[in-house]
């Protein structure tokens, strides 16, 4: 089984890598392989809303210059997702929102019923609100998230100061146990429970 876990903290070797490397190692003592992904630090550029990749190949996205397709496609075949970011002004980093935007535009119908959960790294406030923009991503690809005892919030300014929290860490490592739980559970009900029945998707605009 395998995970893909994005890194949308411009800092390679921040906070918001050592809570990811938190997570890859319960990850990786279930059997689960994780690969850590930083896209932080690139010039990505946001979604323009052409449309090009609801019939392009591959649903790919117009725009070439950057990994956003390749990662896309690492996403689409992996069994689960981890989406990190660090805090600004209590939203997801720039860049991180940029790639989600075009990732889970290109991507969703791929995502569904696969397993993911979010982090993010803070100095002190506006962490949940962070939590809570990356889950929509997930949400709203019907992905299945796994719980842990709180928001998956971990606290730190210098560079691993987040180790320090120790109720972070402890957050953190449970919810990395929750999702290889449940990767394993979805992929053995697969086996034996259908999906549920699917229906074309209504768009209703409320202004005509």
């Amino acid at each position: 089984m395998k995970v893909i876990a994005i890194n949308g903290s411009p800092r390679k070797d921040g906070n918001t890598a050592a809570a990811l490397k938190i997570m890859s190692e319960e990850l990786e003592k279930a059997g689960i392989d994780v690969e850590i992904i930083h896209i932080g630090g690139e010039s990505i550029r946001g979604c323009r809303g052409c449309f090009y990749c609801m019939s392009s190949e591959n649903n790919h996205c117009a725009i070439k210059e950057d990994s956003v397709n390749e990662v896309a496609l690492k996403m689409r075949g992996a069994d689960g997702m981890i989406l990190a970011s660090p805090t600004y002004y209590a939203g997801i980093s720039g860049t991180m929102k940029c790639f989600l935007d075009r990732v889970f535009f290109t991507s969703s119908e791929y995502f569904k019923y696969k397993v993911g959960t979010s982090l993010t790294a803070v100095r002190r406030a506006g962490g949940v609100d962070v939590t809570h923009q990356l889950n929509n991503f997930l949400n709203l690809a019907e992905i299945i998230m796994p719980p842990s005892q709180y928001w998956t919030v971990v606290y730190g300014s210098g560079k691993e100061e987040i180790l320090k929290d120790a109720e972070g860490v402890q957050t953190l490592r449970k919810n990395a146990r929750a999702m290889a739980w449940l990767l394993k559970a979805v992929a053995a009900g697969k086996e034996t429970i259908p999906l549920p029945e699917d229906e074309s998707r209504v768009m209703m605009n409320f202004i005509r």
